[in-house]
């Protein structure tokens, strides 16, 4: 076994080795008493009188002294100024007194010691109190910035941004996956779907009941084309001229509206119409109604005021000659019935409630002229 891993207390090996230390030849071994233990050995006390520890009286000495140790090297008086030098009355301490017994006791843990720790306790001080106490406080020097730059870059704006970004992002994904609600803990996700299915039926049942059909228009089977009154028909003008190829007259469209469909009345922002001659499809003829309304469940009767007006280069186009033949004077047929106008009406609708514009047709086969020219016409 190495020398330096050997135990001191030479009680260990059963008599006491010569110390190697040759700076500690001052001094020698000291011999053992009773043949059996010295007093390096000292954990054995002769004096111990009980190994209570805690309980038994301190009145036994452990046996620690200056022996009971080995010094490594040489002692040396200490050197250096006055701050460095022992007070005359530093020689009555004792290092080892405590675990000996023999001195006072600093300790009193278990409530067994000898002296009490010398310190003066300062009376207590009210805050408002102007009494100098003269206790000498030291200055604490001030701590240096204990922040890590996380913390420095958390106080900032750009900062509490990316934390306020972070939490909406932790919300949304706790939302997600149905561990919180959105006001409060009540609207989850599962709450917002059954709170959308039932909001699109309820929108759907709404628009059922409130959005406006487009009706259906129909003309009048007996007398599809009526003629004009009032102050409108007598600011057009009235005539056929066959050497201009030309013609022009006012009209009513009697029709009718199917408006069955529709739980609200329909109201419309305008309607305008265009007339078409059926065997030529040119156009012949325009109308606008303007803002009226319809009621709802019914067949309400319309007389929607139409211009018709047509231009030819000459006097045999086809569309004049229709409608020229459909309008003249009875007498210039054999059994006094004219040939009947043939048209399409395309109605152009604007609804309130309904985006775009919608829009609609009739034709007529068999609509008697509404005006009949005097038998020398030319």
């Amino acid at each position: 076994m190495d020398a330096d891993r050997k135990s001191t207390v030479s009680s260990f090996y059963g008599a006491r080795k010569p110390s190697v230390d040759v700076l500690n030849q001052d001094y020698p071994p000291q011999p053992m008493v009773g043949g059996r233990r010295d007093d390096a050995s000292s954990f054995f006390s002769p004096d111990r009188s009980s190994m209570d520890h805690l309980n038994g009286p301190r009145t036994g000495s452990a046996g620690y002294n200056r022996g009971s140790f080995f010094h490594t090297g040489r002692e040396e008086p200490l050197k250096g100024g006055r701050d460095e030098e022992i007070p005359a009355e530093a020689d009555a301490w004792d290092v080892y007194a405590d675990f000996n017994n023999t001195g006072p006791r600093y300790s009193s843990a278990f409530g067994m010691g000898q002296s009490q720790p010398a310190y003066t306790q300062l009376p207590p001080t009210s805050l408002h109190s102007d009494v100098d106490n003269k206790v000498e406080m030291i200055t604490v020097p001030a701590l240096g910035a204990e922040w890590a730059k996380e913390e420095l870059h958390g106080v900032t704006k750009a900062g509490k941004r990316e934390k306020r970004k972070e939490a909406r992002k932790e919300f949304w994904k706790s939302w997600n996956r149905g561990e919180r609600g959105l006001c409060g803990r009540y609207f989850t996700r599962k709450v917002l779907v059954f709170f959308l299915f039932g909001l699109c039926c309820a929108v759907a049942l709404v628009i059922a009941f409130t959005l406006p059909r487009v009706p259906a228009f129909g003309f009048n089977v007996e007398s599809p084309l009526v003629n004009a009154t009032g102050s409108w028909a007598t600011a057009v003008a009235t005539g056929f001229a066959p050497s201009v190829a030309n013609f022009s007259f006012p009209a009513f469209a009697s029709l009718q509206a199917d408006t069955s469909s529709n739980f609200l009345p329909v109201k419309f922002t305008s309607l305008q119409a265009t007339v078409f001659d059926l065997v030529t499809n040119r156009q012949v003829g325009t109308g606008n109604f303007g803002k009226f309304t319809l009621p709802a469940k019914e067949f309400p009767d319309i007389m929607l005021p139409l211009n018709f007006t047509y231009s030819a280069s000459n006097s045999s186009d086809q569309t004049f000659q229709n409608w020229y033949t459909a309008c003249n004077n009875k007498a210039l047929h054999v059994d006094g019935s004219r040939p009947p106008l043939k048209f399409r009406l395309v109605l152009d609708m604007h609804i309130f409630g309904l985006p775009g514009t919608h829009s609609t047709s009739a034709q007529v086969t068999d609509a008697d002229c509404p005006i009949e020219l005097p038998i020398d016409a030319p």
